[in-house]
């Protein structure tokens, strides 16, 4: 065994967890410390962390109005073939505890505690019902959405030569998208996308200046979007609107139908994982595109031919979820590890990713990597993303736009990271192009 305790170097051997840890420890992957440092002190950190054999890192301790909080440490995995293993196996590693490192109080269930967070049969029952809404048909009017909307946006950059890539541009898209599949009015755009930002970035003094009311600030922007949703939902009963609300508030599925309070948590999954993952990995990709310019080059002088797997090569080196956690149901064993029942394993997909047993030079950025099976939605399992289709479209899309309107486009600085473990964000990235008239705009 391999513990890693914040006074101390790494210890084979060590014969018991150490204790939860108050202060937080740049050293520790499981702390926000840690990533929010410069991206290469990060990278080359997480070649060491993936070196070592599996690992329990501490958590941490809360005091004050955070003690309800508990966050008592996790296997961190980083083997690709052991995120499989626990992907594959439901039964032995739950989701139902939480999937974050953090025990958030019960008052979180309300709103947080979506299909994400469950094991079956409810997962079942619930993932059934949903994925009515997914259909091909649905799935099809959104890609013209996706088209739309993106040329909106760029249209609202071309003329300015300069930008914030994130807010102007990557974090748009995916917002306007889930949005525009909920029914949402374009009136709530700015307020969705700010109530998302709290959730994810709680503990970026950016999004909730006073860190130590962080649990108050993700339960009051959960119950604003429930409050949203309800509203939403109340006018689609009997109506076919043609978006996702009216097809889940009516549909029924072997007599069953969706709560309010389940349609609430789903939309609130779909806004923390539908829109800020895909706006992450927009953002990630200029990001390596500005520092691998033969790569560009590459896509740019065939997109549709390089589109595909310059898209995975994006989710697969940004890896916008972090990690995912999962709790050990009962004894069992991960790499010759003895791993007791109640203990937290995460599954951390950013290492995975980078796993030199399955991935050549994992570091390098390369636009027709392949083979190329990363996890960047997930393992394999009752838990594999339900929006990869429309992430990859709103991915490849947003660049096709990108490329043909403003081609040139760089990131004209560092990408200020959001301080998270859980998600692998940017907050800000400038950047600057050739100036361009907007579609339609005469000469």
């Amino acid at each position: 065994m391999t513990t890693v305790t914040p006074d101390s170097e790494t210890s084979p051997g060590a014969p018991a967890k150490p204790p939860p840890s108050i202060e937080a420890d740049p050293r520790n992957p499981l702390h926000n410390a840690f990533w929010r440092r410069d991206r290469r002190v990060v990278d080359a950190d997480l070649v060491e962390v993936c070196s070592r054999p599996l690992t329990f890192y501490p958590g941490f301790e809360f005091t004050g109005d955070l003690e309800s909080v508990e966050t008592p440490g996790a296997w961190f995995i980083t083997k690709h073939a052991t995120v499989m293993e626990v992907s594959r196996n439901p039964q032995i590693y739950s989701s139902s505890s939480g999937i974050t490192i953090n025990d958030f109080p019960p008052e979180f269930n309300e709103y947080f505690n979506s299909i994400i967070a469950m094991d079956d049969p409810r997962h079942a029952r619930l993932r059934k019902l949903v994925s009515a809404g997914f259909t091909p048909r649905m799935l099809a009017r959104l890609e013209d959405s996706v088209q739309d909307q993106a040329r909106l946006i760029v249209d609202g950059v071309c003329e300015k030569g300069e930008c914030d890539f994130v807010t102007e541009v990557a974090a748009r898209l995916p917002l306007r998208i889930v949005c525009d599949l909920m029914g949402i009015p374009a009136s709530e755009h700015d307020f969705v996308f700010d109530q998302s930002n709290v959730i994810l970035g709680a503990a970026d003094n950016e999004y909730v200046p006073e860190f130590g009311d962080f649990v108050t600030a993700i339960l009051t922007a959960g119950e604003a979007l429930s409050n949203l949703m309800d509203e939403v939902a109340e006018s689609k009963v009997g109506v076919d609107t043609g978006d996702l609300t009216s097809v889940l508030v009516n549909a029924e599925v072997d007599g069953e139908r969706l709560t309010r309070a389940e349609l609430a948590s789903f939309f609130i999954l779909l806004v923390v994982a539908g829109n800020e993952t895909t706006r992450n990995a927009i953002s990630w990709g200029l990001v390596y595109l500005t520092d691998n310019p033969e790569q560009r080059r590459i896509w740019a002088d065939d997109f549709e031919g390089t589109a595909h797997s310059a898209v995975e090569e994006i989710v697969r080196i940004a890896s916008p979820v972090t990690y995912m956690r999962r709790t050990v149901l009962s004894d069992t064993e991960l790499e010759g590890q003895k791993i007791e029942e109640g203990d937290m394993v995460v599954m951390n997909y950013l290492c995975a990713n980078r796993d030199e047993t399955v991935f050549d030079d994992p570091l390098a950025f390369n636009v027709r990597r392949n083979p190329n099976p990363h996890v960047g939605y997930g393992g394999p399992g009752p838990h594999f993303c339900l929006g990869a289709h429309l992430a990859r479209r709103e991915i490849k899309v947003m660049f096709q736009e990108i490329f043909e309107r403003i081609g040139d486009i760089r990131a004209t600085g560092e990408p200020d990271p959001l301080s998270s473990a859980f998600i692998h964000g940017i907050k800000h990235l400038p950047a600057e192009f050739t100036p361009s008239k907007p579609v339609g705009t005469s000469a």
